[in-house]
């Protein structure tokens, strides 16, 4: 991660804008606007700000991209098979080895498991994290991007300080078309509230450190009330489909252990009769696929808010799980051979 300071500007000329961009422009009421709130709240120098957002360009891919009506949803068996492949697993067995002190530190098993599988599924360990400039992407969507111009206006705001605040440039920062960034992802309103300086070095890196970016996944799902010792989903089965008793909408816990046993749903779980939980419907290849998920399946959703995304996380986090014991015993089994 770049060590500048925050407005230094580059010794070079940027690059000659393509033709689906343009410069932003600092005159726009909005842009004053938003200018005169960082100096009057938040202590930035006028002119630094203004000569910032003056390199900021408004890309129309971005707009593009946040824009796109959602495509066909994939049904869920489609879906896992982007993210549960042989060459991820091999990634996450590659990735747990070599940061296996670190992931060791997280003393509950799946929580570490499910902070593999995010990161697996999010960047590929680190390996696709964006190639848009989050300054171009917030500056965007923020002032041109008018169904969410708030919310964009207010994530500008945090990757302003949080740059301050890390000592980053913000003009080489790179992350997605909304602003995620790093290799679990964070907005910046989140990089702010949950990443954590796990390394000591007195930064909180998630580009450069892995303990860090480990540390603060672990940390979002430890604030938003993972459960240490409990599961997130287990499998279901139901002696028919009709899920006409069943509240399906949303991702929200609204039944029990003893409500859904009491609908004929059969699952094992030593959770309690009174513990929180949901039916998951999704589809399978063969037909309906039902798991039931529990409080720390919808603390997973309050990272992505996507029943099949936390069932992708949970799958590739068990897969890596299993493929690095199965590797850890083979290795043990062929030393025990040679003796």
């Amino acid at each position: 991660m770049s060590k500048l300071s925050i407005f230094a500007l580059p010794a070079l000329l940027l690059p000659l804008l393509a033709a689906s961009a343009a410069p932003l422009d600092s005159r726009r009421a909005e842009v004053r606007e938003f200018i005169e709130e960082m100096v009057r709240e938040h202590d930035f120098d006028r002119r630094q700000v203004r000569a910032l957002l003056q390199q900021a360009e408004t890309k129309q891919a971005i707009l593009d991209a946040i824009s796109r009506p959602a495509e066909r949803v994939a049904p869920w068996h489609e879906y896992r098979e982007r993210f549960l492949n042989e060459e991820r697993v091999r990634e996450g067995v590659s990735f747990r080895i070599e940061h296996g002190e670190r992931l060791a530190s997280i003393e509950d098993a799946t929580l570490a498991a499910t902070v593999l599988g995010i990161l697996g599924v999010e960047t590929s360990f680190g390996r696709i994290t964006g190639r848009y400039r989050v300054l171009d992407a917030l500056a965007t969507l923020a002032f041109d991007y008018a169904p969410r111009a708030p919310f964009f206006r207010e994530e500008l705001k945090q990757f302003l300080i949080l740059s301050r605040e890390e000592n980053v440039d913000p003009q080489e920062t790179l992350g997605s078309y909304a602003g995620a960034m790093g290799a679990p992802q964070f907005i910046s309103s989140s990089y702010r509230r949950y990443a954590v300086d796990a390394d000591g070095d007195g930064q909180r890196d998630l580009w450069g450190s892995w303990d860090d970016v480990i540390g603060s996944v672990a940390n979002y799902l430890q604030v938003h009330g993972w459960r240490a010792g409990e599961p997130v989903t287990t499998p279901a089965q139901l002696d028919d489909h009709d899920l006409s008793r069943f509240e399906l909408s949303g991702l929200e816990l609204k039944e029990t252990v003893q409500s859904l046993r009491d609908k004929k749903v059969r699952f094992e779980t030593t959770l309690p009769p009174s513990a929180p939980a949901t039916l998951i419907v999704a589809e399978g290849r063969d037909g309906p696929h039902y798991r039931v998920g529990f409080n720390n399946f919808y603390v997973v959703t309050r990272y992505n808010r996507s029943a099949m995304y936390v069932m992708a996380v949970h799958d590739l986090g068990e897969a890596i799980e299993r493929s690095s014991a199965n590797r850890t015993n083979a290795t043990a089994g062929g030393r025990n051979a040679a003796r």
